[in-house]
């Protein structure tokens, strides 16, 4: 190197001892200033900047874990499917605490529990979680009328077969499972009727549409769809067939009103029948007890005047005689103006006549 570029560094670059002289004057001037000497910095405060790129590598590593956190929780009534790289684990995640990969994995959360799907154009949900709402399905009448169907079909997913049902209808599965086979089964049902028939065959009907969702879910693959429960809610015709029904029902209710009436006045009048049958067998048996009571009175006579007929000998007449005439022989010394009349044949007396009574007198004259 050349003399003079070294005694050029040589000056740019002041030596150790003045370094040092300077650095011991910087410590003399802060330990005067204010009177008294400043505290000597902690050694980890010192050691605070070799440590500060560890301590930004943690804080990045906890970031990168709450951003791309590694692990999911299952609640109950759900069910996870894993995916790595776009592929599907076949094994469900049950509920529970599980870890993934991140940036390689990741879970798909599915809803088990029961849910719920309303055709209804006026209902107001509450909570519509797991509820899902959907326009009336209007279908035509084996005629061409047009009719609306409200319909409520309960289901839920089996957990067991979720990944292969994601994997075959996609997460929108209810929209490909559910709504057109409903729409499909009510077309089907109610273009076997007419639109008056509906009511009257309601629950026919309602019978048929079950039945025919039934079969069609049960034909996915694998089964992978529950139906709880489907309930038929409503039928709702057109405006001249809804008024028409109305009119027959009301002319039916009319008829089935005068034939109770006429019911009721057969009954009425065969009670009355009844009750005259009954004055008339009662008035019979009254008269036949009179009958029978006259009947055995004058039986019970005749056989007295029969009996008292045998008991009249002729020593008892005579006797009886003697005891009238006796009488009246006893009558006559009181009342001498009196007549006796006897019977003839010697019977006992029985006329007597007072010839002080003017009228007995001149019946006798």
């Amino acid at each position: 190197m050349p003399a003079d570029m070294h005694d050029y560094f040589k000056k740019k670059r002041p030596n150790s001892d003045q370094q040092q002289n300077k650095d011991d004057e910087k410590k003399s001037n802060k330990t005067n200033k204010g009177g008294q000497g400043m505290p000597e910095t902690p050694e980890f405060i010192k050691n605070l900047g070799k440590k500060t790129g560890v301590l930004y590598a943690i804080l990045a590593v906890i970031a990168l874990l709450v951003i791309s956190k590694p692990y999911v929780i299952i609640n109950s009534g759900e069910v996870g499917i894993l995916q790595t790289l776009g592929k599907y684990n076949q094994e469900p995640l049950t509920p529970g605490f599980h870890v993934k990969m991140p940036f390689v994995q990741k879970v798909i959360v599915l809803d088990t529990k029961l849910r719920q799907v309303n055709y209804n154009r006026n209902e107001i949900l509450q909570d519509g979680r797991g509820i899902n709402q959907r326009p009336s399905i209007n279908i035509l009448d084996s005629r061409g009328l047009p009719v609306e169907i409200q319909l409520t079909v309960q289901y839920r997913l089996k957990p067991l077969s979720a990944p292969q049902t994601i994997a075959e209808l996609g997460l929108n599965w209810e929209d490909k499972a559910i709504n057109p086979n409903a729409r499909d089964v009510v077309r089907s049902v109610i273009g076997n009727y007419t639109a008056e028939e509906l009511p009257v065959k309601r629950n026919d009907i309602a019978k048929a549409i079950e039945l025919g969702m039934r079969d069609r879910v049960n034909k996915i693959t694998g089964q992978p769809i529950v139906l709880e429960n489907i309930q038929l809610r409503g039928i709702i015709l057109p405006p001249k067939i809804k008024d028409q029904i109305e009119r027959v029902q009301i002319a039916r209710q009319e008829a089935e009103k005068m034939k109770n009436e006429v019911v009721r006045a057969q009954q009425e009048a065969k009670k009355k029948a009844e009750e005259a049958r009954g004055v008339a067998e009662a008035k019979r048996i009254e008269a036949q007890g009179i009958a029978d009571k006259l009947s055995i009175e004058s039986k019970a006579q005749a056989q007295a005047n029969l009996d008292i007929a045998k008991s009249l000998t002729m020593p008892l007449l005579q006797l009886r005689q003697i005891e009238v005439q006796s009488k009246f022989n006893e009558a006559l010394a009181v009342n001498k103006d009196a007549k006796v009349f006897l019977t003839p044949g010697g019977a006992v007396p029985n006329i007597w006549v007072d010839m002080k009574n003017p009228q007995q007198r001149s019946s006798t004259e």
